[in-house]
């Protein structure tokens, strides 16, 4: 596992939204480089943030995004933790800027979680916060690599019960192939999944412009159709829960279509009363979408407890 390339993040086609607000702006032109690191014969791409002058961080923050996703959706929030950790995000394979591979598996992507750790130099025992998807990653991760860490936050991950069926997959996007003349066009067709309203629009508009990489005539989203494949289902994630090798904390939007009182209260049995279960109000599933500073203000707060905790 070795450093192939390091660059600048480059910004093209990325313009910024005019109703943009500062806070946004400000942690957009916070400096941070592209990387690649091969983990078991697949790139693995993911971004790192430039640490201020003024700071020497030793622990670090590895952020893990959800199903089709990429490492952008963390560009706002990243660099609001760089003053006080060394802060990475990924790509998972299949997503992103990350390579393809044959087949996709819990086991594989938590190995280029760890691998991304170490290549980014995130110091002894970092935390790690998986949103959706991300977060059943996450869960993977603190099985086998938990002793490792300092502590997992699972952001609105739906953890399901022995014997109920899997959550509603929309076959009409992760298996699609659709090519789209131009750039613009395809931007406006950018959806969440689930579908929620979000109040945010140069967000959204934010991620579906660096949701879209070139092809041969035309624009494709950036993942491969079949990495979002049922066989990840097969996990048992609620044994993972209960057996991670590391803190855990969940957060959840108090309008999340997939994490209500009923799962948070079932996911919060399993990880054991020492875990914190924090509700954010007025957020839906992609609570860091919704509402953002409360979600740093949020995680900050769990990271710092911890920290607290440690003497």
């Amino acid at each position: 596992m070795n450093n192939l390339t390091s660059a600048p993040l480059p910004d093209a086609h990325c313009e910024l939204d005019a109703s943009s607000p500062d806070w946004f702006t400000q942690a957009l032109a916070h400096p941070c480089r592209s990387r690649f690191v091969d983990v078991d014969g697949c790139r693995i791409h993911y971004l790192d943030w430039e640490t201020p002058a003024d700071a020497s961080p030793e622990r670090g923050i590895l952020f893990v995004h959800g199903g089709g996703a990429h490492a952008n959706w963390w560009r706002f929030i990243a660099p609001f933790f760089a003053a006080g950790f060394r802060v990475a995000a990924l790509d998972l394979s299949g997503m992103g800027d990350s390579g393809r591979r044959p087949e996709y598996s819990a086991a594989l992507r938590a190995r280029e979680m760890h691998a991304v750790i170490h290549d980014a130099g995130l110091g002894a025992r970092p935390f790690v916060v998986g949103h959706s998807f991300g977060g059943y990653m996450t869960l993977r991760f603190g099985v086998d690599f938990g002793e490792e860490i300092a502590g997992a936050i699972i952001a609105d991950t739906p953890v399901r019960r022995p014997g109920d069926p899997p959550p509603g997959r929309d076959k009409r996007v992760f298996n699609h192939t659709r090519t789209y003349p131009t750039f613009d066009e395809a931007v406006a067709r950018f959806r969440l999944l689930p579908a929620q309203t979000c109040e945010h629009a140069f967000i959204v508009e934010f991620i579906a412009r660096h949701s879209l990489k070139r092809a041969d005539n035309g624009w494709v989203w950036k993942f491969d159709p079949h990495a979002m494949g049922a066989k990840r289902w097969e996990e048992p994630f609620h044994e993972h829960m209960q057996n991670m090798r590391c803190r855990t904390a969940l957060i959840h939007g108090e309008l999340s279509a997939l994490v209500d009182a009923e799962r948070a209260g079932y996911m919060s049995e399993l990880m054991g009363p020492a875990s914190p279960v924090i509700e954010i109000p007025q957020a839906r599933h992609h609570l860091m979408l919704d509402q953002p500073l409360a979600f740093v203000s949020t995680v900050r707060a769990v990271l710092q407890g911890w920290i607290r905790a440690e003497g």
